[in-house]
């Protein structure tokens, strides 16, 4: 039991899946779960994790929130800024409204020891730290945020979601960040961008299941470079893809695709993704490396 009752905020992701369905077990009705259609998830996101949810008995209410997300995003490129006007979005402008219209006291997400460690030792600051940066949640959003997951890494959050009763396809699901897709643009993270990487990211999730990587994403690179189309030289966008094989994500190393598989991601990314002239795949190991880009 809570006092007050608690909101969550469901991504689709193992992490949040799996507090998602702890939380309701525990709280029951005391619990209201909603979706942030953020503008920035994969595509058809939103409606396939809330329907997954529903079939286990979860009452998920999509927020769209999209305009508020681009309009913080708008003319932001520095990597740490873009995270923050999500982070302040997110806490501060649409859960500060959602915790006062469900009158609810708290926030259940699912904060895991990986983004403490990381946040604390610099390497990147993840959206979901406050108290061990010494920031109350409390004073700076109007509410307490509750963590059952924060002495977990991905390996035992996966065990947990499995012995929730987590369909497979949920509880093994590839790691996805807070800041959805704006971590995977390199710069400033428009609709038009988003939708880029977007369709990109479809590719690379539609190829790659099936060599046993932790994780596998495609990133947006700023720069727009000269490629050549129909005998003539073509300015446009680069993609690179990143593979990589892990067990907790606080080191990693490039999964050793097949050369005819990296081959087929280049050929179908440049064909099906509109401006895409370059494909590139990463082969530096975390350190020094990190599995985001952004």
């Amino acid at each position: 039991m809570v006092d007050g009752g608690a909101i969550n905020a469901l991504s689709g992701g193992v992490d949040s899946s799996t507090v998602t369905m702890l939380g309701h077990r525990a709280l029951g009705e005391q619990l209201k779960t909603v979706f942030i259609e953020n503008g920035l998830m994969r595509a058809g996101e939103a409606e396939q994790v809330a329907g997954l949810f529903r079939g286990l008995g979860v009452a998920v209410e999509i927020v769209d929130a999209r305009s508020e997300f681009f309009a913080a995003l708008k003319g932001v490129v520095d990597p740490e800024a873009k995270r923050e006007a999500i982070t302040q979005t997110f806490y501060r402008d649409i859960f500060g409204r959602l915790v006062r219209e469900s009158g609810a006291k708290h926030l259940l997400q699912g904060t895991i020891l990986t983004d403490i460690d990381e946040t604390v030792a610099g390497i990147k600051r993840q959206h979901n730290v406050f108290e061990q940066l010494g920031i109350d949640p409390q004073a700076a959003f109007g509410y307490h945020i509750l963590e059952p997951l924060i002495q977990l890494r991905k390996d035992g959050v996966r065990k947990l979601g499995q012995a929730l009763g987590l369909p497979t396809e949920l509880f093994r699901r590839i790691p996805f960040p807070g800041p959805a897709l704006a971590a995977r643009v390199i710069g400033e993270a428009t609709p038009e961008r988003i939708e880029t990487v977007r369709q990109a990211t479809q590719v690379v999730e539609r190829l790659l299941p099936d060599y046993g990587a932790f994780q596998y994403l495609a990133i947006l690179h700023e720069d727009r470079v000269t490629g050549m189309r129909d005998g003539q030289r073509d300015f446009g966008e680069q993609i690179e893809v990143r593979c990589w094989d892990s067990l907790d994500a606080r080191t990693a190393t490039p999964t050793r695709l097949p050369f005819e598989v990296l081959e087929q991601l280049a050929q179908e990314i440049v064909r099906t993704v509109p401006g895409v002239v370059s494909v590139t795949y990463n082969i530096t190991p975390k350190p020094p490396s990190t599995i985001e880009a952004v």
